[in-house]
């Protein structure tokens, strides 16, 4: 039992230390976020495999897809509509907030 709280305090110290690492506003994030839900589900959790989850995705990741979907470097046009309007700043919001939520994907912040 020690070694399973352990494991989560390690789990949550670690999403905790990639909030910190992240550029953007969570609170802002959480508000831009609104229009995701109806795809990506409430706090980034998908009930639909067509769409993927982004609670716990990692930061950096998610800044590189939206950038992409941005310019068009990934091919669909609904993310490419959405992400079309989106500032740098938007991105960084947005990915903050999804990359702090828990999640099912139990990710780990990079290594530096």
């Amino acid at each position: 039992m020690k070694k399973l709280l352990s494991f989560f305090a390690l789990l949550a110290g670690m999403f905790a230390m990639q909030a910190v690492l992240a550029d953007g506003n969570f609170e802002t994030g959480k508000q831009k976020a609104q229009v995701c839900a109806a795809c990506h589900g409430a706090n980034g959790i998908s009930t639909s495999d067509q769409f993927p989850i982004l609670a716990g995705q990692y930061y950096d990741y998610l800044v590189q897809a939206l950038h992409e979907y941005k310019d068009g470097a990934r091919k669909n046009p609904i993310m490419g509509n959405m992400a079309a309007g989106l500032s740098d700043q938007d991105i960084k919001d947005l990915a903050t907030y999804f990359s702090t939520l828990p999640g099912p994907l139990h990710t780990l912040p990079r290594p530096d």
